[in-house]
């Protein structure tokens, strides 16, 4: 039996818009995310943006969304749109 409460997790999915492939854009949100302690993933879209859905921490989860509106020093991001997720991650890894 756990005594202590488990931490809040924050979860959302976002979809970064811009010059956001072909900058290593995924790369470093993984790199990031590993230092941040996030669950989730990250991929390319057919329509040259990024998703991510990302999982943990709420200032962990705060501080990704807003390395994503800047990006790598590559990348251009123009928006990012940002939904809740349902998804449950122990890790994360780069998809697609």
């Amino acid at each position: 039996m756990n005594i202590y409460p488990v931490p809040p997790q924050k979860k959302l999915r976002l979809v970064i818009h811009g010059c956001v492939q072909g900058v290593c854009f995924r790369d470093s949100m993984y790199r990031e995310a590993q230092k941040l302690g996030i669950g989730g993933w990250v991929r390319n879209r057919s329509d040259g943006s990024v998703e991510a859905a990302v999982h943990g921490k709420p200032a962990a989860v705060d501080a990704l969304v807003c390395w994503a509106q800047r990006g790598p020093e590559l990348a251009h991001v123009e928006r990012v749109e940002i939904e809740l997720d349902e998804g449950s991650y122990n890790c994360f890894e780069i998809i697609g």
